[in-house]
């Protein structure tokens, strides 16, 4: 069975003096698979980076304690991921309550399990995506649906998808761990077939790069670092206005 690849980087762009983005990659052996995520921190640099950094590790190691646990043979994923995610916003939650400097904190995530044989399970909260790209099929499917407020604005037909990519409030989001004591993520699955690409982001990725320009690179790039350093350095080159982050999980 050909094993999949998976490489990240994580920059703090041109303009920000700190990094809120953090990932995570974890190889679990005992089923055959990666756990990854990506977080995007809010509300200051210290309380972002905070929300980032705790809920990242909540969440990889929620899942980890279950796909290594000798208890549960056979893993409902959905169930697991949603459960790592309430981990994950109550610990952002309840260190939000620690002071006046963490108030409002909170994050973002997208990340879940991929499995060898190219399954796919993965939960989102906020505007960090996770793609879909096939190299044979010359295609490139968001996977994750954005919890912002042009996603909403597109969605009930008050602007077009175009005009989403440079609204002026593109960057306000409606979920996010650690604003609330819970939070709703949505769950997805999908398959990687041999030489595709699962492609997680922040939105500083995203608001820098068309999606077709990120399938142009996957089309050039044949392995995950090659593919993460070239979007990254073009991101850099334009300006890079906000931290980005970038993992690329390929089969």
């Amino acid at each position: 069975m050909s094993r999949v690849k998976c490489f990240g980087l994580t920059d703090k762009g041109k303009i920000r003096k700190d990094n809120q983005d953090s990932f995570i990659i974890e190889k679990c052996e005992a089923r055959d698979c990666l756990v990854v995520a990506l977080c995007d921190g809010m509300g200051g640099a210290k309380a972002g980076g905070v929300a980032s950094q705790l809920s990242n590790k909540a969440f990889v190691n929620y899942i980890f304690s279950r796909l290594i646990s000798r208890v549960n043979r056979s893993l409902n994923y959905e169930s697991v991921l949603r459960a790592a995610c309430e981990e994950a916003n109550g610990v952002a939650y309840e260190y939000s309550q620690f002071g006046e400097e963490f108030t409002g904190m909170g994050t973002t995530i997208v990340g879940g399990v991929i499995r060898n044989n190219g399954s796919g399970y993965i939960i989102n909260v906020g505007d960090s995506r996770a793609y879909h790209i096939s190299r044979r099929g010359s295609s490139i499917s968001q996977i994750t649906r954005d919890h912002s407020l042009v996603e909403e604005l597109v969605k009930y037909g008050a602007i077009t998808p175009e005009q989403a990519k440079t609204h002026p409030q593109r960057n306000i989001i409606t979920r996010a761990l650690g604003s609330e004591p819970t939070v709703q993520a949505d769950y997805f699955t999908f398959t990687l077939q041999s030489g595709d690409i699962l492609l997680l982001c922040s939105d500083g990725l995203s608001n820098t790069l068309s999606d077709q320009e990120m399938l142009r690179f996957a089309k050039e790039k044949p392995d995950p670092e090659r593919l993460c350093r070239a979007l990254m350095e073009e991101a850099l080159d334009r300006g890079a206005r906000d931290n980005v982050t970038v993992v690329a999980v390929m089969r």
